[in-house]
């Protein structure tokens, strides 16, 4: 579960315009690329891959896909 601290990081993060969205992200990565990170199990693999796909056929069903080249 998320900590209260946490949540109202991402709620101000949310309420950004989108180029300091873009500032922002990219200082947290470059300050969190270092991490050491478990290793994701096949569940939690699974469950991304299974949310990014669902995510995309939404997408494609409301056109908002850029068209291919």
């Amino acid at each position: 579960m998320m900590s209260t601290t946490a949540q109202q990081l991402l709620a101000s993060f949310d309420a950004l315009p989108e180029t300091v969205k873009f500032e922002v992200a990219f200082e947290i990565l470059q300050r969190t690329k270092d991490f050491e990170f478990p290793p994701l199990t096949d569940d939690e693999l699974i469950a991304n891959a299974e949310a990014i796909f669902l995510e995309l056929d939404q997408m494609e069903m409301n056109n908002e896909l850029p068209e291919s080249r």
